[in-house]
């Protein structure tokens, strides 16, 4: 008489998705989770992905209590900050200066990159006397630090913009980048403190090759940075209009471009009216 293998029945297959299901739980999902968030976490600017509403959106760093890996790890040794240091503002402008600035479009009788110029010195002015202020424009095609980010220099932007002239293309991507290297030195010298803000004065679509918008992404996903962009003369039809993701105004003439630029300090955490107004 054959003798026939023991069945498991009902209970013992029971058991085994049982079994199955608790390694599954344990040991894959995690182990798949984990990885997951470490390639998200570790996707450079160039393929960040979020969307959102008008302003910073759920998925945009500063909103995310748990994210702490801004700045990156430096091992440059830096002369530590005083208390009060640690949380200073820092403003840093970018000045579109590209052959279209020239022209007078809804700036009246001057030209846009005059009109501009007046409306960032008269900002810098306006700034907290102990915030950093920065500014680089793209004139000729290429990009010039101005001024670099400190916070004794707010009374330098006239004097420097009056020498800017509209000439060239409109390399925004190269204008962020630099930017936002900018920014990110200084978080490093305040240990990811205090408040960041990138400033885009623009009248144009960027040139070819130079598409900002993974880059902007990807600034808006891993940092604290927050953009501001202001479209002159052009509406809202810009592709750094991303609603949830970063600060929009459409300028239409000199007032609503200096309008615009008070709104960036309304628009940060510490902003204080009368501060603002003396």
């Amino acid at each position: 008489m054959r003798r026939h293998a023991p069945s498991l029945g009902n209970r013992g297959k029971s058991w085994i998705w049982i079994v199955l299901l608790i390694v599954f739980i344990f040991w894959i999902y995690p182990t798949y989770f984990s990885d997951t968030a470490s390639r998200k976490g570790n996707t450079g600017p160039d393929t960040q992905e979020s969307q959102g509403h008008d302003g910073p959106g759920q998925e945009s760093y500063a909103l995310s209590a748990t994210l702490n890996t801004w700045p990156p790890v430096s091992d440059t040794e830096e002369t530590p900050l005083l208390s009060d240091e640690l949380l200073i503002a820092n403003y840093y402008v970018v000045l579109d200066g590209s052959g279209s600035m020239g022209e007078r479009g809804c700036s009246g009788r001057d030209t846009k990159i005059q009109v501009a110029r007046k409306a960032i010195a008269a900002f810098a002015r306006s700034l907290p006397q102990n915030a950093n202020f920065g500014l680089a424009v793209f004139t000729n095609s290429e990009m010039q630090e101005l001024i670099p980010l400190g916070h004794d220099n707010h009374n330098r932007a006239n004097d420097v913009l009056s020498r800017v002239d509209a000439a060239g293309n409109t390399p925004l991507r190269s204008a962020i980048n630099l930017a936002y290297r900018k920014l990110t030195e200084q978080g490093e010298r305040q240990q990811g403190y205090g408040e960041y803000h990138l400033v885009v004065v623009t009248d144009g679509l960027a040139s070819e090759g130079e598409d900002p918008i993974r880059v902007v992404k990807g600034m808006l996903a891993e940092s604290p940075v927050n953009l501001h962009t202001i479209g002159f003369c052009i509406g809202t039809n810009h592709i750094l209009n991303q609603p949830g993701r970063s600060y929009y105004r459409a300028a239409d003439n000199p007032e609503e471009l200096s309008k615009g630029l008070e709104d960036v300090l309304a628009e940060a955490p510490s902003f204080d009216v009368v501060e603002f107004n003396q």
